[in-house]
């Protein structure tokens, strides 16, 4: 299981690590370089939106390498999402800004996001599953959320190259060549993870389908006519924990460096410093998850999370570094708390011969609706007044509500596997 943890972890941070490099490229330097014409506030918008072809594109991804991950294996959806990944994000490194070859260069950019998002939304199936089916029923969350720790380990190796490089380059250097060597060096890291990689197994489940016979021929047809309910249900759930997610990493970047004034340096360290707390209690909160169940661990995410939007615009407006680091960290630590435990919750929702397909869409339609969106959405409230923007903290807010009504209609999955092993310890223990 370690073996399995680390090499699901590491290939998800890679991963993770080419989809923020872009969030951070669009908050800090995309805007202008590709969308001159633009006024400031338009430009961030445009690089957002290309920002947001790449949420739109990952319930593709999670269609396509859940169509893959369900009938021919697990195991060759991690290979192939992380070799289109970062294909795709090395290539956004060598694209031509809109000066060298106009309206190509915005256009590159979107076809190339949309192939970044298109990779991440197989990853996160096959990397969760790869734990979740090989891990004891007993401790299934806390092996299954080594993959929820990816994500904070890649936003950290990205957004610390971007720190590094802001601190270490003058502005001209940094618009002219600086922000794309972290899109360059997703190629290494993707090379890294495809090796380590190449010596997983298959997972038991799996085997034991395809040995029976019992793969289904169409899972998303087989999703879409029996678990639409509960796809939509896991959508609406998670949207939440995207919506907090990206409004830390990317829009209060953008917004506290153009609208505050606050340098780029600093916010980045507040929300570095936020994001690795975060990644370091994930696996204690799982553990929790493993004791408590899954459901009440994403209720008490979400409630706290709908109590937390407007402390968070306040103590972000006050441009003070550790107020500000501890507005991000509240609102990252009621996102983890639900977080931690959806790479085991999610898969235990569904039966296993469409879990690769009904896990991972469910998880990337809640990209569209927290991920995509967000950005773009405050950034809009946001603009014009003096004080605090209100009006993103209470969209946060409904959205957190409706998560924690969805979270609400779904059911619990850890009592009925105690049972089941409180009669398996039964019969163990009975004498012969």
């Amino acid at each position: 299981m370690p073996r399995l943890a680390a090499a699901s972890l590491v290939g998800t941070a890679i991963e993770f690590f080419d989809f923020f490099v872009y969030g951070t490229a669009a908050a800090l330097v995309l805007g202008p370089l590709f969308f001159p014409t633009f006024s400031p506030l338009a430009g961030t918008l445009a690089a957002f939106g290309t920002f947001a072809i790449g949420f739109l594109s990952r319930p593709m991804g999670s269609v396509l390498f859940g169509h893959i991950g369900d009938r021919h294996g697990r195991r060759p959806v991690l290979f192939a999402s992380l070799l289109l990944t970062g294909c795709a994000t090395v290539a956004v490194g060598c694209v031509p800004t809109y000066e060298s070859i106009g309206v190509a260069a915005p256009l590159l950019l979107l076809v190339l996001r949309f192939l970044q998002g298109l990779g991440l939304g197989g990853e996160w199936g096959g990397a969760v599953l790869l734990t979740a089916e090989h891990a004891p029923p007993h401790r299934r969350a806390l092996w299954a959320s080594f993959p929820q720790i990816g994500p904070a380990v890649g936003f950290l190796l990205a957004n610390g190259v971007m720190l590094a490089l802001t601190a270490g380059l003058s502005d001209a250097d940094f618009r002219s060549w600086g922000w794309r060597v972290p899109f360059w060096a997703a190629g290494l890291l993707a090379a890294a993870g495809l090796l380590l990689r190449s010596s997983l197994a298959e997972t038991p489940q799996f085997e034991e389908l395809s040995a029976s016979g019992r793969r289904a021929n169409a899972p998303l047809a087989e999703v879409a006519r029996d678990h639409w309910r509960l796809v939509l249900l896991t959508a609406g759930a998670l949207a939440v924990g995207y919506a907090i997610f990206y409004t830390v990493s990317t829009w209060a970047l953008a917004y506290g460096t153009e609208k505050l004034g606050v340098s780029s340096t600093v916010m980045l360290i507040c929300v570095m410093a936020a994001v690795a707390v975060k990644g370091a209690a994930t696996p204690f909160l799982a553990l929790l998850g493993d004791r408590w169940g899954r459901r009440p661990l994403c209720l008490a995410g979400c409630a706290g999370a709908a109590l937390w939007m407007f402390p968070l615009v306040a103590l972000l407006h006050t441009r003070q570094p550790l107020l500000m680091f501890l507005g991000f960290l509240g609102a990252l630590l009621a996102f983890i708390t639900m977080f931690a435990v959806v790479a085991a919750y999610l898969p235990e929702l569904y039966e296993p011969r469409v879990r690769c397909t009904g896990a991972a869409v469910g998880y990337n339609l809640a990209g569209v609706l927290g991920g995509a969106l967000t950005p773009i959405v405050a950034t809009t409230l946001s603009e014009g007044g003096s004080g605090p923007p209100w009006g993103v903290a209470a969209y946060l807010t409904v959205v957190a509500l409706v998560s924690l009504g969805c979270f609400a209609l779904l059911p619990e999955t850890l009592p009925e596997r105690r049972v089941e092993e409180a009669v398996e310890d039964s019969v163990e223990s009975a004498p012969a």
